[in-house]
């Protein structure tokens, strides 16, 4: 939206400009709300990744909770200056992270194991170098949500075959938080115009952030229980100051599995 305060960062030169009154906080935030809504997935993934090392779960698990928070300081410094080089540092890493839900989900039962790292990795290096030099648009929203299309049925099947009831309840909160990130992110972008009038902007992309951050958290968690019943252990689901879900491991892990 127009600026009310000259910016530091020059002109806007990113193709999205989401419906929140650029600088009117700061010349040095193009989007204040849409910054700072990125800090709670920071907080949520650094508490993942904190839990992924002490009940000692793959590497996989450490590198996605890492990719998550990348994604969200990208997103920081894409909606701070809303320029072409800072999108691409949020769009990016979009792509890296589902990939390695992709990883994460189909590789336990991949019949050739060692294809499908080298696969995604080759994939999402190209993503990245086509990315700098061609602006997407729509185009990267349509891939990008084919690719999380692929995660559904997996996600299901992981679903079905649970029957720990608190796993379940993170694959239901998972699930609501993505409706209703969703939900903010289409009126934000459908409905800018009124928006735009009424005297208080609910800010839905900043929302939508927010969903998306303990949307990110409930997933992780799930797939970390699944993944710690696949390779024989016991997992179970503790609160975390009685309040945020994680998974701690009851015994030693039976065995090893790819």
């Amino acid at each position: 939206m127009a600026e009310t305060i000259s910016s530091f960062w020059g002109p806007v030169t990113s193709t999205t400009d989401c419906c929140e009154r650029n600088y009117a906080y700061s010349s040095y935030i193009a989007e204040f709300y849409n910054t700072i809504s990125n800090i709670p997935t920071i907080l949520l993934a650094l508490i993942g990744l904190i839990n992924a090392h002490r009940q000692r779960f793959e590497k996989r698990f450490s590198v996605l909770h890492v990719s998550i928070m990348a994604l969200a300081i990208g997103s920081m410094l894409y909606h701070a200056t809303l320029q072409r080089v800072q999108q691409q540092s949020d769009e990016t890493p979009m792509m890296w992270e589902i990939l390695l839900y992709i990883y994460i989900l189909y590789s336990p039962d991949w019949h050739y194991p060692r294809t499908m790292p080298i696969f995604l990795f080759l994939y999402a290096a190209a993503f990245a170098i086509v990315h700098s030099v061609v602006r997407f648009g729509i185009g990267f929203k349509v891939h990008y949500v084919i690719i999380c299309l692929l995660c559904i049925p997996r996600m299901y099947k992981y679903y079905i075959y649970t029957e720990d009831v608190s796993a379940k309840h993170l694959a239901q909160l998972y699930v609501a938080t993505l409706l209703l990130g969703s939900l903010c992110w289409l009126c934000d972008h459908i409905f800018c115009k009124e928006i735009s009038s009424w005297p208080i902007n609910p800010q839905g992309h900043a929302l939508w952030h927010v969903f998306m951050g303990f949307n990110s958290y409930f997933a992780n968690t799930f797939l970390m229980f699944c993944r710690a019943q696949q390779r024989g252990s016991s997992p179970k689901v503790v609160r975390l100051m009685g309040v945020l879900p994680c998974v701690k491991i009851e015994k030693p892990k039976a065995s090893k599995r790819k």
